[in-house]
């Protein structure tokens, strides 16, 4: 995320509460709502 995004400081506090509370979970991005289970399907 490069560029300025008015939920950017939400989505990082929501990643850095991942990371705290499960540091063994992965995290994986979709481009949009259609591949969000091969996103899911890459870390599980």
């Amino acid at each position: 995320m490069r560029k300025p995004e008015p939920l950017l400081t939400f989505f990082e506090q929501v990643v850095n509460l991942v990371r705290r509370h499960a540091p063994e979970g992965a995290i994986a991005f979709n481009t949009s709502g259609g591949d969000s289970v091969e996103a899911a399907k890459r870390w599980l």
